[in-house]
């Protein structure tokens, strides 16, 4: 499929950013500032990794090109992840668990999508479809970790009850644990079960714009969006426990840090 775009189409495209400036000063969202950076950002991102594209999935580029990508995906992916647990510092969960939680399930989405043959192993499939898939990880991940940060925050007097009464540390924490996985993977359970029916996913749309078989590009759909929910499931529920069990401290008490912070008036 042959694109004929412009600058004036993207341009043109910035009408409803646009409308979301003029809608947050018309009800004071505060968020006019975040709304032109992220543009501003996504813009120069986009027009970065576009220019890296160009040389890594040409035909003739040799594949290792796409596996370093990838390995910089998931490198930019542990960063992001870990700092949104920041406010449990030093207990944070360490970077090998972090990256382990996002490796792992990836591989397994990769050899299963590439090893049977799902899609061909060439640079034009491996980087979109990693892509795809550390996408949609990474969202709820970062959820997941927000929210068991605010959980053990707001919640510490209950937890600091529990230990008090002799209750171990994942024992006392099972509940935060328990709701902070359930709220991450809330929308990506949606997205599943309205899949063709509210929402057309980008791979299948993909498909059929280049003229693939329409039963054929569900049929690689249905593959990527079983192994997206299952590696979405995988990585949140690591990083959540990972996260939740260095919260206490080995003589069974809550992190200090998450003391300080509420003490400190900072939320």
């Amino acid at each position: 499929m042959d694109l004929d775009l412009t600058w004036i189409n993207v341009a043109a495209s910035l009408t409803l950013v646009a409308a979301v400036v003029a809608l947050s000063m018309w009800l004071r969202l505060g968020l006019t500032r975040s709304v032109v950076i992220a543009a501003a950002r996504a813009a120069v991102q986009l027009l970065a990794v576009g220019s890296v594209l160009i040389v890594v999935l040409r035909p003739t580029a040799p594949l290792v090109w796409s596996w370093l990508w990838v390995g910089a995906m998931v490198v930019l992916a542990t960063g992001v992840v870990r700092r949104r647990a920041r406010r449990l510092a030093p207990f944070q969960p360490p970077i090998p668990l972090v990256a382990a939680a996002i490796l792992v399930p990836l591989a397994v989405c990769l050899a299963v999508t590439f090893g049977m043959g799902v899609f061909d192993l060439t640079p034009t499939a491996l980087v979109p479809v990693s892509g795809i898939l550390l996408g949609n990880s990474l969202p709820a991940t970062i959820a997941a970790a927000s929210r068991i940060e605010e959980l053990l925050s707001d919640e510490r007097g209950q937890i600091e009850a529990m230990l008090a009464l002799g209750f171990e540390g994942p024992a006392a924490i099972r509940p935060q644990v328990r709701t902070a996985v359930r709220t991450a993977l809330i929308p990506q359970i949606e997205r599943t079960s309205v899949v063709g029916l509210v929402a057309l996913p980008g791979a299948m749309t993909g498909m059929i714009l280049a003229g693939a078989d329409p039963l054929d590009a569900v049929a690689a759909q249905m593959i990527v969006m079983f192994l997206l929910l299952g590696a979405v499931a995988i990585t949140v529920a690591l990083v959540v426990v990972g996260t939740a069990s260095r919260s206490v401290t080995s003589d069974q008490r809550l992190a200090r840090p998450l003391h300080s912070v509420v003490e400190g008036g900072v939320r």
